[in-house]
């Protein structure tokens, strides 16, 4: 009796393999140990999030109050409503060129779960995903959740991360399912050349695997170009290309959680089908809201647009008079992914710990300097801490002098 409540009292629920080999997500860990301090009083400069520090624009709130009052809160299409998806459509011919069908696209709970239901429409197990470092996160667990495996590519600063075509030939095999790449980059800002995107498009179509194009920063980018992906710069790839984009970091509207995909009208049905069994529709008030978003007026994209440029400036004036500090000068998104290794090996002045990689690196500022920021190892690469800019310019002045001061204290 004794023997079988000891039994009892260890017993674990038992978990699929899967969620136990699930890594969660490094940049809600690190964002949630930063409010968690700041809770306790603690004057924390937040930098680890990608998440605008805007408000929603009034025009598109006001859109969902209205939906609210007009009733307009009860089960949608699972797929979206026809109004965002014809304003989705206008986006994507006015801002690339590219003519899709309704039935071509599919409005998600965000841009992360039309990017989950994607890889679930095109991956079997065993199928191969190839992955420049660094990378998005959520990426590798999305492919592997699918059952699929992850090929990484690595990239270098010194190219500005360019992917080599020659590099992603020789990791071809006959399982290579897909491509992904997101242009602007989450976390490295970079942005792919025009004749690189379309050098992997001819790739994709060549070889016959799918480009995943996350543009989620497509409008959020530095150097007066407007949105590319490899379907608008070659066209015979646009049956080989799935873009997933949104509205929540171009609009401010992380909190709404609405994407959407397009792509092959197969892929498309597909995925919707996916979803028509984990969430159903998006929230039906929400989806208004983001019809009147990409719709409506696009002075609030221009101005925040100004703001993250003149944010990304400062730092790009301030990070590298930082002694063994080097940073590539991001092109779009709001991040900056500054190199920190010349500083591991040193020791931290309280503790006398050794800074032995990321990890340490962004525990030590968020300890000693009280800034949070995301270790690189979380995106694939060790040498590296992502900053997000997306706060005020006075957080990241203050952000930048806590940063020299807690450096010239290691020894």
């Amino acid at each position: 009796m004794h023997s079988s409540m000891n039994n009892q009292a260890n017993w674990q629920p038992p978990l699929s393999e899967r969620v136990r080999n699930l890594k969660p997500s490094p940049t809600l860990a690190i964002d949630a140990k930063a409010k968690a301090l700041k809770a306790q009083g603690a004057d924390i400069i937040n930098l680890s999030v990608g998440e605008p520090d805007f408000d929603t624009p009034d025009h598109i709130k006001e859109a969902a109050i209205k939906a609210i009052k007009d009733g307009f809160t009860k089960y949608t299409a699972v797929g979206g409503i026809p109004d965002l998806k014809k304003a989705i459509i206008e986006k994507m011919e006015r801002d690339y060129g590219l003519t899709y069908s309704e039935n071509a696209v599919m409005v998600s709970t965000g841009g992360k779960l039309a990017l989950y239901n994607c890889m679930q429409a095109i991956i079997d197990p065993g199928d191969e995903v190839i992955l420049p470092v660094p990378y998005w996160v959520s990426y590798p667990p999305m492919v592997e959740l699918a059952g699929g495996v992850v090929r990484y590519l690595q990239t270098e600063p010194s190219n500005g991360f360019a992917i080599e075509p020659a590099a992603i030939a020789e990791l071809l095999t006959s399982r290579t399912k897909a491509i992904i790449l997101n242009s602007p980059s989450n976390p490295t800002g970079s942005v792919y050349s025009s004749e690189n995107l379309k050098d992997i498009a001819e790739l994709a179509v060549k070889h016959g695997f799918y480009v995943i194009s996350d543009d989620i920063y497509d409008a959020i980018r530095f150097d007066g170009k407007g949105c590319e992906n490899a379907a608008s710069l070659f066209p015979e790839a646009k049956d080989r290309t799935l873009v997933i984009n949104g509205v929540s970091k171009t609009y401010a509207m992380t909190g709404w959680r609405i994407g959407y995909l397009a792509g092959p009208e197969a892929v498309v049905k597909a995925a919707t089908k996916i979803q028509s069994q984990n969430t159903s529709n998006p929230t039906s008030i929400a989806q208004k809201a983001a019809a009147a978003a990409i719709a409506g007026p696009q002075d609030c994209v221009r101005n925040m647009l100004k703001a993250f440029a003149e944010r990304k400036d400062y730092l790009m004036q301030e990070l590298p008079s930082i002694p063994a500090l080097s940073c590539v000068e991001p092109k779009g998104a709001f991040y900056v992914f500054p190199d920190f290794s010349a500083y591991y090996g040193k020791k931290t002045p309280n503790n006398g710990r050794e800074i032995d990689g990321s990890l340490a690196m962004a525990d030590y500022l968020l300890d000693e300097a009280r800034i949070a920021a995301v270790p690189g190892i979380a995106f694939g690469d060790d040498r590296f801490i992502r900053f997000s800019y997306a706060a005020s310019l006075d957080t990241l002045k203050e952000g930048v002098k806590r940063l020299k001061k807690a450096l010239a204290a290691l020894s």
